[in-house]
């Protein structure tokens, strides 16, 4: 299957899935950073949409534990950065639905929680299809170390992705069944 096919499959079997039961232990992340030695706070998440995995219990716990939580905001010609937002804080629907701070506090993550669509045992992700966050990593990674992990539920692994040249591997992949 190509990547639009494997999109399409999996964003249904995701649709049907009561998904609110899959949890992401914030321990599995913790461990992460502590093997990798990063002791950077700036932490990028996301505000769950279209049936991903819930962290907002995930972030509520590192920031308790002082990361300064950051989300993405798009930004007109599609690219995205990031803004401070605690969990207190409101947020504001962007043009794709999609809830975002209203920060101006623009940060560079030092760890990036990645949402996903579709994974492979080689770290390959599919996206939406926008490469907003192959744009965000790999602009990133030329200017400072960067951890990317994937969150997701188990059901998302395929057998096989198919990267080209602008696909950026994660460092690592959490799903559910690793808490």
């Amino acid at each position: 299957m190509n990547k639009s096919e494997i999109r399409k499959k999996i964003l249904k079997i995701r649709k049907k899935k009561n998904i609110h039961n899959f949890k992401i232990n914030v321990n599995s992340i913790l461990n992460i950073l502590d093997k990798e030695k990063i002791y950077g706070r700036n932490l990028g998440g996301y505000y769950p949409y279209n049936y991903e995995i819930d962290i907002i219990d995930v972030l509520k716990e590192l920031e308790k534990k002082n990361f300064l939580i950051l989300l993405p905001k798009i930004k007109i010609n599609s690219q995205m950065n990031f803004f401070h937002w605690s969990t207190k804080d409101p947020l504001k629907i962007n043009k794709y639905g999609i809830p975002e701070p209203t920060s101006s506090k623009n940060k560079v993550p030092d760890i990036l929680l990645v949402p996903l669509v579709a994974f492979d045992k080689k770290l390959n992700r599919i996206g939406y299809g926008g490469g907003f966050y192959d744009r965000y990593i790999k602009k990133t990674k030329k200017k400072k170390k960067i951890i990317t992990i994937g969150l997701a539920c188990s059901f998302q692994k395929v057998k096989k992705i198919s990267a080209e040249e602008h696909d950026i591997k994660l460092d690592y992949i959490i799903t559910e069944k690793h808490c």
